[in-house]
């Protein structure tokens, strides 16, 4: 795995141009590593995010004078997260890493938080998973897990201040993408909740609730 710290501090080069979708949460996350610097775009966004996603990539390519053809990797949150939001964010990220063929690193919502933490020190995200709930996981430095993603009673996590809702460092994460080994990043969902789904009866169709992962 990646060294978190040693990478935040080192320059990556022009020779990465990477595209990072976080649509985990109730706001579009997109952010741009070109040349060493990072351009984010962060928009409030309960739903709708398929409606606009495109549009808002075509708009940080454009403002940074970058094709899809330019980009090396695409990077993208994989939950808990909204199970709507994270499938529209999998589908892009998948659907553009094939069609450019270019790796496609997939980064747990919770990892993506804890880079926002100072490095070198271990850090616990905990995330208000509403239902009396909420995720958490553990880190030994940020980018570094100790146990994996889990739900627990929020009571367990008294005396800690509960994240409102999953937002990953749109900016830092595109940073780990950077290096991280594809191998060890899959593009595939991190679901800690059951999907909010019932079996059909007969004919008729179950209403399927948006819920979070």
């Amino acid at each position: 795995m990646p060294d978190y710290a040693s990478f935040m501090n080192a320059t990556i080069g022009s020779s990465e141009t990477i595209l990072a979708i976080d649509t985990s949460g109730p706001r579009l996350q997109l952010a741009l590593l070109v040349a060493d610097d990072v351009d984010a775009w962060v928009e409030d966004l309960p739903k709708g995010h398929a409606e606009v996603l495109f549009d808002r990539i075509a708009g940080l390519l454009a403002r940074n004078a970058v094709t899809y053809d330019d980009l090396t990797r695409i990077s993208v949150t994989t939950g808990p997260g909204s199970f709507t939001g994270l499938r529209i964010g999998l589908s892009a990220a998948r659907g553009l890493g094939l069609a450019l063929n270019i790796p496609v690193i997939g980064v747990p919502t919770l990892l993506a938080m804890s880079l926002a933490a100072p490095a070198g020190q271990p850090v616990t995200i905990a995330v208000d998973a509403r239902r009396g709930e909420a995720f958490r996981q553990s880190f030994s430095a940020p980018g570094v897990p100790v146990d994996k993603a889990v739900l627990v009673p929020a009571t367990e996590m008294e005396g800690m201040v509960l994240a409102p809702s999953v937002h990953a460092d749109i900016a830092a994460m595109t940073r780990f993408a950077a290096t991280a080994d594809p191998a060890d990043y899959p593009p595939d969902p991190t679901y800690v909740r059951s999907a909010d789904a019932k079996p059909q009866t007969g004919f008729a169709v179950a209403h399927v609730a948006e819920a979070s992962s």
